[in-house]
């Protein structure tokens, strides 16, 4: 077997890694710029608008109706001028820029097809803008308080009809593509809009797209940078608001939970390079420009406080307020002085150095001390309570500009630097040397942030586009982010969120990373109840070479110590506060608020918060109701009144008025609605009887709804059509409105009036009550699945448990491989959520399955009971001296290697294959397990009416054999039939799971390894792709490109029904359905990678297979391992994505 050989070398180069350490999990897109006028475009499904430097491109997702990012396009070097889609291909569209460039994209593979230079007078596309000051249909419409900077309108394509909706005649809502001239007059309505979409950009950077037929935003980002982010600062006191310092003039603060901006500086103050929070919650915020001096902004008071002009009209590139004493703010200028002043003006001290200063950074232990990074390569350390001007410390041997510097917050002494050399340096001040020198980034760096917990971890971000994790311990690069497209300027952490990262950049957006799977071990010692001294260390023990990272910050001696304090449900709260300190925002907390109400807990200790996430539905009501007081005044719109010719409009009034002295009301009515006054109608189409009333409302809801208007929802309400107006708002995509409805029609505040004067008994209203709570978590699945769908497992599990649905929130976060979560939870959730934990607790073992974790494996598995499997499958993996090998067999409670093999023999003297597999496994010749496992199963499938689950549990067990040996060139045939057979059965238990994606490439997968292997197994190539046929037939899975759907045959139907019974029930309820995990949509810089299963580019997180070239999308690797553990390259190494 040719492949042997390499395949031994590459499995000896322990090191490669297959996947990132870091993961994104959060972007705020930028805002679209102000300065020229085509910055927004559409096509078909999409639309485009540019900041300065970088182009968005969102598309619509069919399922759900909302815009989603698709991609981040940042080839400009200038800004960029104009942009335009190509009319007669809608994957095409060209971009202009300030340098005269000209570049036609392809969206679909997002790469350049032309690059046009020196387009001077090259017109590619038209854009018809309107401003507002020109009379357009659109100055009906009062969108925003900020002047519109540009328009683009677009046809709409042809809305859904629900087929519910009996089409009036005579009826012109927006279903058509034209516009349509408003008839003389209409039975409903006086006059139409041309049906249609505007792209709106705001001179604020706001970018919406407006429906003019529903009179809604179908999207709308509010303010956004439109150029460079130069620094991004936490609040001390406030964990989730970010604020970000741009090129643009201003200082924004964004909620990163909601990824939206809560508060904008006033007024434009030319370039702010750098910002810095006052310290704990003073809600002030410093801010250093390039022309116009420093500043403080009060946030709360939303205006300019103070101003200080030392340095003139010099760049001023970093500002720093203390944080030890609050009253001091130092400022560091082109003009070569570093100042420190107090925040009422006074100066302190004017540090010169020989040439501009770009950073400065307070020392973290001694309130008197701050560093400088200066032009002329050197860093230097000042020591303000002396009177001396000169530094204490210069510390040389960068080879150009020095830029910013960081004192470590936990090792005293330690201070780094970042250099235009492209190299980062640290230094101990003790021993006045460079301790070490990081090399690796390819441009200048500027990001530094030292991680607050883990001592040396160390993160930079360049102008080569990437950020760099790294272990200072020995100078290695950990991992390497590509996903930002242009020169990362600013790197912060939260200490109280010490793994969340959030990174801004000159392609304007700001991005949210999870440092987590760096130090995972961690979460795991904690789930695992290990001892504190495995979790929490001092420094001299983290920073061992080589050690285990142990945490050594503020945030967790304060964990532990506030666990100290507790006598009762000492496990939860620390499952749930590790938790929340490792997860990244977007709903943990949500999440685990969620289960401490579950739990039984006093409503009173729910977080101010609370409200705004996904609430349970048993708070749904009320804490809306609350709301609701709040906002008692409701601005209602008034229905459109008609214009249409006013001779036949009066004499229909004059007939109605007759018709109503006459008391014919029900004449009169039918005038009114005639005439589009359904107020007056149905005001008094109770005098004719209620019954009439309703089918008025009917009428005018069925109306209403065909017309898309949201005006349907009083009608619903008040008829009780709780039912039409849940799917009118599924339909529509608006999942949260579904849901509110469905609680209040739960909690029996929506009744269907009464016509007639009954003494009704009471089972009505529960029967009403049934339906309705079947609605309710309906309702509540659609929003979950929408969440899921958009990378948001964590909300997904919310919306589960919002309706005490454990099951599933499990499986969501199953799915979103959240796994570390996903045992926290369960572990809280207790029996309702067992069978999901202990899944999960066999998917972490098998990620931790790898040196040096292999005893944290073991811990996880001796979480669950009944386990003696499956810790004899962790030591048949394990692979180790024959001592090493009897020492683990001894902690997993096993016997020793020669015990096993007496004990298989005798197991297979007694005909129990089973058990004689397993102990094989474990003993010194794992490969007889081989023989007897296969024999067995193909002799099982030569049998006609096998199950999956009678072969599946000994195939599982052999894909355990250790991977050593079953490479070895003498068991080539062995070890083919064993990745045939898995392969196969992954196909059918992925059918069983629903994970659609894959099935076509494990069947593929089998039949090219039966083709090319010399191997005797129970299957036929033919039979393969007839039952692959009837599933693809079947079930609709067709690629897109592929051939319409026609209906399966007979034939087809019943291959498909003998494959639904082989497979039966899958146990774990909840687990079917694709893998999604967290950050799938978000766009990446990285090379784009084309999957080896589809051809097609991956979107979202990668996976590279053992030859270190091969990709697959993570997504798809998952759902692969929980199949079939084998690699798809069929050389019998395991896939370990987890």
């Amino acid at each position: 077997d040719s492949c042997t050989t390499s395949l031994e070398s590459v499995w000896s180069q322990s090191d490669w890694r297959s996947m990132s350490q870091v993961k994104q999990v959060g972007l705020l897109a930028a805002g679209c710029q102000p300065w020229n006028k085509d910055v927004c475009a559409a096509s078909e499904d999409r639309f485009a608008y540019c900041a300065t430097l970088a182009i968005y491109v969102y598309q619509l997702d069919h399922r759900y109706n909302e815009f989603k990012l698709r991609a981040i396009m940042s080839e400009h070097k200038k800004t960029i001028t104009a942009i335009s889609w190509c009319p007669h291909n809608p994957e095409v569209f060209a971009s202009a820029s300030a340098d005269n460039l000209l570049i036609i994209w392809n969206v679909a593979e997002q790469k350049i097809v032309a690059r046009l230079d020196n387009t001077k007078d090259s017109q590619v596309g038209v854009l018809r803008i309107w401003n507002v000051s020109r009379s357009t249909p659109l100055d009906n419409f009062k969108l925003k308080k900020t002047g519109f900077h540009a328009l683009h309108v677009l046809n709409s394509p042809p809305a859904k009809k629900c087929n519910s909706i009996s089409p009036t005649k005579n009826q012109y809502t927006s279903s058509t593509s034209e516009a349509v001239p408003p008839p003389t007059l209409s039975q409903n309505q006086a006059f139409s809009l041309p049906p249609g979409h505007a792209v709106c950009c705001f001179v604020d950077g706001g970018v919406g797209l407006y429906d003019m037929g529903a009179k809604k935003w179908d999207f709308l980002r509010d303010l956004g940078h439109v150029e460079t982010i130069f620094d991004c600062k936490f609040k001390p006191d406030d964990p989730n608001l970010l604020a970000t310092a741009s090129f643009d003039g201003t200082i924004k603060v964004w909620d990163i939970n909601t990824l939206t901006a809560v508060n904008t500086s006033p007024g434009n103050e030319g370039v702010v390079y750098s910002l810095s929070w006052a310290p704990g919650d003073l809600n002030c915020i410093a801010g250093a420009t390039s022309r116009n001096g420093a500043f403080i902004w009060d946030v709360k008071k939303g205006k300019m406080i103070t101003r200080f002009n030392e340095h003139g009209n010099h760049g001023i590139f970093c500002i720093a307020w203390s944080h030890k004493d609050s009253k001091r703010i130092a400022t560091c200028s082109g003009d070569g002085f570093c100042i420190i002043r107090t925040i009422d003006g006074r100066v302190l001290h004017k540090y010169k150095h020989p040439a501009a200063v770009f950073g400065c950074d307070w020392s973290q232990n001694n309130k008197d001390m701050i560093a400088t990074g200066c032009e002329d390569k050197n860093v230097r350390v000042y020591y303000l309570a002396t009177s001396s001007d000169q530094p204490l410390k210069v510390f040389t041997g960068h080879l150009a500009k020095v830029f910013h510097v960081r004192w470590s917050p936990l090792r005293e002494g330690i201070l780094c630097s970042g250099s235009d050399d492209g190299t980062v340096r640290i230094w101990d001040y003790t021993q006045d040397a460079c301790i070490n020198v990081l090399s690796g980034h390819k441009a200048p760096v500027r990001g530094l942030m030292w991680n607050t917990e883990v001592p040396y971890l160390l993160t930079s971000g360049s102008w080569d586009y990437t950020i760099k994790v790294w272990d200072t311990r020995d100078g290695t690069c950990l991992d390497t982010c590509y996903d930002h497209g242009a020169d990362v300027y600013g790197l912060t952490c939260h200490p109280s969120r010490p793994f969340t990262m959030a990174s801004c950049s000159r392609d304007s957006t700001v991005r949210l990373w999870s440092l987590t799977p760096l130090i995972a071990p961690l979460l795991v010692n904690v789930l695992a109840d290990h001892s504190w001294d495995d979790i929490i260390g001092n420094t001299d023990r983290a920073m061992v070479p080589g050690a285990t990272p142990l945490l050594c910050g503020k945030v967790s001696r304060d964990i532990k110590q506030e666990l100290d304090k507790l006598s009762s449900e000492v496990r939860v709260k620390k499952l749930r506060w590790f938790s929340e300190c490792f997860s990244p925002p977007g709903g943990s907390h949500n999440l685990w608020d969620l289960v401490s109400v579950i739990n039984g807990q006093d409503d009173s200790l729910l977080p101010q918060s609370y409200g705004k996430g996904v609430m349970h539905m048993k708070h749904l009501v009320r804490f809306k109701t609350s709301e609701a007081q709040e906002l008692t005044i409701v601005k209602m719109s008034k229905f459109g009144g008609g214009i249409g010719a006013p001779s036949k409009e009066e004499r229909l009034r004059d007939a109605a008025e007759i018709h109503l002295r006459l008391g014919q009301i029900q004449r009169y009515c039918e005038l009114m609605v005639e005439l589009g006054e359904w107020d007056k109608a149905l005001s008094v189409a109770p005098g004719v009887s209620i019954k009439y009333w309703k089918k008025l409302m009917q009428r005018r809801a069925d109306q209403l709804m065909q017309e898309e208007n949201h005006d349907v929802i009083p009608y619903c309400i008040a008829t009780g059509d709780v039912r039409k107006l849940v799917s009118f708002f599924t339909a529509r995509g608006q999942l949260n409105e579904a849901l509110l409805v469905a609680q209040g029609a739960c909690e029996g505040n929506i009744h269907v009036p009464q016509t007639a004067v009954i003494n009704h008994t009471t089972t009505t209203d529960s029967d009403d009550i049934q339906a309705y709570n079947g609605l309710l978590h309906c309702a509540c699945k659609e929003l979950a699945e929408w969440y899921f769908q958009d990378g948001r497992a964590v909300l997904a599990a919310c919306c589960h448990l919002a309706v005490d649905n454990t099951e599933l929130a499990m499986a969501s976060l199953i799915r979103g491989n959240e796994l570390e979560l996903a045992v926290c939870v369960g572990l809280v959730l207790g029996e309702s959520a067992n069978q999901a934990t202990h899944y999960v607790l066999e998917l972490l073992a098998r990620k931790y399955m790898t040196a040096p974790t292999w005893d944290l494996a073991a811990d996880l598995l001796q979480m669950i009971p009944d386990n003696e499997v499956l810790l004899a499958k962790l030591c048949a993996f394990y692979p180790g001296s024959s001592s090493e090998i009897d020492q683990i067999h001894e902690k997993c409670g096993l016997p020793s290697l020669e015990e096993c093999q007496g004990l298989a023999e005798s197991a297979v003297s007694e005909g129990d294959i089973f058990n004689a597999v397993k102990y094989y496994l474990m003993s010194p010749e794992p490969e007889a397990a081989l023989l007897v496992g296969i024999a067995h199963v193909k002799e099982q499938l030569s049998d006609s009416d096998w199950t999956v689950d009678s072969v599946h549990p000994i195939l599982d067990l052999l894909g355990y054999i250790r991977t050593d040996r079953l490479i070895l060139a003498k068991f080539t045939e062995a070890r083919s039939e064993l990745l045939i057979l898995s392969g196969y059965i992954g196909a059918l238990l992925a059918i069983r799971r629903q994970y659609s994606s894959i099935v076509p490439a494990l069947y593929e997968y089998t039949s090219q390894l039966m083709k090319r292997r010399e191997v005797s197994v129970p299957l036929q190539i033919e039979q393969l792709s007839v039952e692959l046929e009837a599933w693809m037939a079947c079930t609709h899975s067709r690629g897109p490109d592929e051939a319409p759907y026609t209906p399966p045959s007979e034939a087809q139907k019943a291959e498909h029904a003998r494959l639904l019974d082989r497979l039966q029930e899958e146990p774990l309820r909840g687990l079917e359905g694709h893998d999604y995990v967290t950050g799938s949509n978000l766009p990446s810089h990285s090379d784009v990678q084309v999957s080896c299963f589809t051809g097609l580019r991956i979107q979202g997180p990668v996976f590279f297979l053992e030859d270190g070239k091969s990709a697959i999308s993570l997504n798809d690797a998952l759902m692969w391992a929980k199949v079939n553990p084998f690699s798809p390259l069929g050389t019998g190494v395991r896939l370990n994505p987890f």
